[in-house]
């Protein structure tokens, strides 16, 4: 909750708000509850039968289906999410708010992993800045080492794999930058240019 306090007390500065609201989509049908005893100053939004059709025994029925494409639904249109990458749930509802809105980049904070896609090509990254390991949880970074990353632990270390050494481990996330990969792609004109070619 502390990231959506952050972000209420963001939204105060702006505009007035008569009331806390918060949508809440979770499994767990004690969750509803517990928020509403622990933070009884914000308005909680679920449907508990939707946590218990998302149960496992529950999980793949007509219900548990329409109850997940609700949640999905419902977080999409909120103004700010929180909640965890690593849940498909989470990802596609922020795909679905990126078509809502000109750039949503700054519009969620994911509890856990980075965001990605499954079937995706690996996200890699360049070490900028040398590492040496302080315990074995670490992995040595040299400037220009290529990291294939793992997930992002929030806490300022990254998960991955250097590909140099194929040793995995955590590696401090402001030593390393975004390895962006490009190729050629021909624009209109490019493109008439090859067909043409290909084409004698």
């Amino acid at each position: 909750m502390l990231h959506v306090e952050e972000q209420f007390q963001h939204l105060a500065r702006r505009v007035h708000i008569d009331k806390k609201r918060v949508y809440l989509a979770t499994d767990d049908p004690s969750l509803l509850q517990e928020a509403k005893t622990k933070y009884p100053e914000y308005e909680f939004i679920s449907d508990n039968s939707i946590s218990w059709s998302a149960g496992l025994h529950n999980r793949y029925t007509e219900n548990s289906l329409r109850g997940v494409i609700l949640d999905i639904y419902f977080l999409s249109q909120t103004d700010f999410l929180v909640c965890t990458f690593s849940s498909q749930v989470c990802r596609v509802a922020y795909e679905i708010m990126q078509t809502l809105h000109p750039d949503a980049s700054s519009y969620f904070y994911s509890l856990d992993d980075i965001y990605y896609f499954g079937g995706q090509n690996a996200h890699n990254q360049i070490a900028i800045y040398p590492h040496q390991p302080r315990s074995s949880e670490d992995i040595p970074l040299e400037p220009g080492d290529v990291i294939g990353v793992a997930g992002n632990h929030w806490d300022g270390y990254s998960k991955g794999i250097n590909r140099k050494m194929g040793r995995t481990g955590l590696y401090p996330s402001y030593k390393v930058k975004e390895k962006i990969e490009t190729v050629k792609y021909p624009t209109y004109p490019e493109a008439d240019k090859l067909l043409n070619a290909q084409n004698k």
